[in-house]
């Protein structure tokens, strides 16, 4: 700034008001210090104006699996939502640990970011543990974590697999296979309720042999599918409780030798690009993504300007059941 100021010979404060914006600066002025910075190429020192400010514009975003594609997707809309505010987004993915979810975590309390946008990775009391150490404002996406007082925007998930699974009972199916996600996780356990809720309603006694654990994994699921294809009775539709496990279901039928829906019927929560264009395309339970990541963003830019001073708020949103070609009558 002291070359800047020398060479559009100007005071070093009148360069920090037009930088920073924090006065007026004259019309011949303002053309002189933006000609010097252009001819000696000056650019803000971003940890210095942090330090200064008690600010750096950042939030920081702690997702589960960069490599599914809910998550991609929310992250697209969480970073437009605070680029259009000034905020840049510092992304971690935890690979559902939470140990590494720790790391990452005092990771951006130590680069001071201004908030945090976290979808858990299990394990409430780990998390809290590590929120216990900051007093950043924290929104939670996707999950809910008990103990942890801080605003949410997640899925009434119970209702839509109760929607999904009902869908398939209207069918006549009655032996309906399971692949659950992880039951450490809050997403995980309401899922399942709303599987055993929806047969509760039709009268259709539950079998633990009908669930199986894919852990939001693709290869967890292909093995719990196969788990289920080789009964003796197996069940006539499957339903995955993510989009990476059906891609693992999908792949278990074609190795039996198997074809949905003409041998099983799939359906699948959360849809995703390749959805529709899947032979057969499948039905499944569509998330409002774009929703849940403006939603987030907008609580996390209202809790750092502390203009939200009311008690944490938690945000349901519904889903959508997508009927296409992967389910036919038993």
């Amino acid at each position: 700034m002291l070359d800047v100021a020398a060479t559009a010979r100007v005071s070093v404060a009148t360069v920090s008001a037009f930088v920073n914006g924090t006065a007026p600066v004259s019309t011949e002025l303002r053309g002189r210090i933006e000609h010097a910075i252009q001819s000696i190429g000056y650019k803000r020192n971003a940890i210095a104006r942090s330090l200064k400010m008690g600010t750096t514009k950042t939030v920081g975003l702690v997702i589960a699996d960069i490599t599914n594609p809910f998550f991609t997707d929310v992250t697209s809309v969480i970073q437009d939502v605070l680029h259009r505010s000034g905020y840049a987004v510092m992304l971690c993915c935890t690979d559902e640990d939470p140990v590494l979810q720790d790391e990452q975590i005092s990771l951006l309390v130590d680069r001071m970011v201004d908030g945090l946008i976290i979808a858990p990775a299990g394990d409430d009391h780990a998390l809290e543990r590590s929120l216990a150490k900051t007093d950043i404002p924290t929104v939670l996406i996707d999950r809910i974590c008990n103990g942890i007082d801080a605003d949410a925007v997640v899925l009434d998930n119970q209702r839509a697999v109760h929607d999904a699974i009902n869908y398939l009972i209207g069918l006549g199916h009655r032996r309906i296979g399971y692949i659950s996600g992880s039951p450490d996780t809050w997403t995980g356990r309401s899922r399942l309720a709303g599987y055993k809720a929806a047969l509760e309603a039709a009268g259709i006694p539950l079998s633990d042999e009908l669930i199986r654990f894919g852990n939001f994994r693709e290869r967890d699921a292909y093995n719990a599918a196969m788990q289920l294809l080789v009964q003796p009775e197996r069940p006539s539709a499957l339903f995955s409780a993510n989009n990476l496990m059906v891609i693992g279901v999908m792949r278990a039928i074609r190795d039996m030798g198997l074809r949905c829906p003409d041998d099983i019927s799939v359906s699948s929560f959360d849809d995703f690009p390749w959805a529709d264009v899947f032979q057969p395309n499948l039905t499944v339970i569509a998330q409002p993504v774009h929703a849940i990541g403006e939603q987030a963003a907008q609580l996390i830019l209202e809790r750092i300007a502390g203009r939200n001073e009311q008690p944490s708020r938690q945000i349901v949103l519904a889903g959508r059941l997508m009927i296409r070609a992967s389910c036919r009558p038993c």
